[in-house]
């Protein structure tokens, strides 16, 4: 596959994380894309989570050589895409190289969630540098990870703050929470006046309080209080039908019993995105993926922050104190129609954007020469590749990385195909 400036497209072997809240082998999107892309045999029972495109080390990503290339480059046959881009640096495009250096700044994944991620936040550069100095075994690299989920099929999840109104609404209904936190910081949230000129920043200092301490409650009265919980909302579901939140905290006990993050969930956004719909996170903003498959951008960090439903380590400190506690409904992005088959997704963040293309069978479409580089993921049916100089075929589970400068033209040759496409945000470039 070769390039306007000479360089090769690379095909890639992508990698998997077999976290343990992946849906199982027989029903993720991971697993059918990861036995495509490599050959891998998939284990009906087991859990695929993520499928990762990219440089970074947690999960590198390997140059599978096209057929009849010469003999010199099949020895290479295991060179890591970090490893060439390194050695081939210009693939990146003077912009990129000279903001972030020899190394693709964005990471590119698909998910396939089965039960619910821990309650989570990345941080910022400025903490992401300071964690990994302190604690590099759990942050294990100095980046921030602002990230963009766009789902594929209905996809929950839990994101930011609800706001004061409903704040005071959960304090009044579940009287569990207020057991934990006290009816001192309770009474806090409850007496500020929504018509004051400072009410954003008693509400920040009030909800900061409350969800400190209900994080911080002792293992002993978490388990009582969502015990009570429990059989209050089992015994009221006879007389009434249950809220939404109130039917995901039953499901999310069932996931991880006893959990602090049951009851937290109350005090988070609640939001389902339909297929084509994207959600972006932005650093130091809380939130927790529940259901379904999507497909994930982020700058190239794994830095992650835990403090509930999970049992994994737990920083609840660092969370807590880290959060901005911002309030109210997360932006929902449908994406920007850029021809009739390509939608683009362009989050406030510069290392990434994502483009989403269905072709027909028999069409074609151009994507233009840009100055950075960029990964595709075909993700179903069949189609042809074409670049100034070569031509092949591409189908699904295909992962394929384009130097930057590089016209495409792709074609839908057997039936329907819909690709996936990740890049450098194209603000970058024009300097918005």
């Amino acid at each position: 596959m070769a390039g306007v400036n000479g360089e090769k497209l690379k095909r890639l072997r992508a990698w998997v994380q077999n976290y343990e809240w992946g849906r199982s082998g027989a029903e993720a999107e991971v697993a059918r894309l990861l036995a495509l892309n490599t050959g891998a045999e998939i284990e009906p029972n087991k859990p695929y989570a993520e499928f990762w495109m990219g440089t970074h080390e947690s999960g590198p990503n390997v140059l599978v050589e096209e057929e009849g290339e010469e003999e010199e480059e099949k020895e290479q046959q295991d060179v890591g895409l970090k490893e060439w881009i390194e050695k081939n640096p210009k693939v990146l495009g003077h912009k990129v190289l000279e903001k972030w250096g020899s190394d693709l700044p964005f990471l590119f994944k698909v998910l396939s969630v089965g039960k619910a991620l821990s309650i989570q936040a990345h941080p910022d550069k400025e903490l992401a540098k300071e964690l990994h100095k302190m604690k590099p075994n759990l942050y294990k690299d100095a980046n921030h990870k602002p990230e963009m989920a766009l789902a594929i099929t209905e996809f929950r999840a839990l994101c930011g703050f609800i706001t004061l109104q409903e704040l005071k609404e959960v304090l009044e209904d579940v009287p569990e929470i207020v057991e934990l936190v006290g009816t001192a910081s309770a009474k806090q949230v409850m007496e500020i006046d929504e018509r004051g000129g400072d009410t954003a920043d008693k509400a920040k200092t009030a909800l900061r309080s409350v969800f400190t301490q209900l994080m911080s409650a002792s293992k002993e009265m978490t388990t009582k209080a969502i015990s009570k919980l429990k059989s209050r909302l089992l015994l009221q579901s006879q007389l009434r039908s249950l809220t939404e939140k109130e039917e995901l905290v039953l499901q999310l006990e069932k996931q991880y019993p006893g959990d602090i993050g049951v009851l937290s969930a109350f005090f988070f956004n609640y939001v389902k995105l339909k297929p084509g719909e994207a959600l972006y996170l932005a650093a130091n903003e809380p939130h927790a993926y529940l259901s379904g498959d999507c497909v994930e951008c982020m700058a190239t960090s794994d830095n992650v922050v835990r403090a509930g439903l999970t049992p994994k380590h737990r920083d609840i400190q660092t969370l807590c104190s880290m959060l901005t506690y911002n309030q109210g409904y997360p932006e929902i992005l449908s994406g920007l129609a850029l021809s009739p088959y390509i939608t683009r997704y362009l989050p406030p963040f510069d290392e990434f954007e994502v483009d989403r293309c269905i072709l027909p069978k028999g069409s074609s479409v151009v994507f233009p020469a840009i100055p950075g580089p960029s990964i595709f993921l075909a993700f179903v049916g069949e189609g042809k590749m074409k670049t100034g100089c070569w031509e092949g075929i591409v189908t699904e589970g295909d992962v394929v990385f384009e130097p930057a400068n590089t016209e495409l033209v792709i074609t839908a040759t057997t039936s329907e195909l819909q690709l996936y496409r990740a890049g450098i945000n194209s603000r970058f470039f024009h300097g918005q």
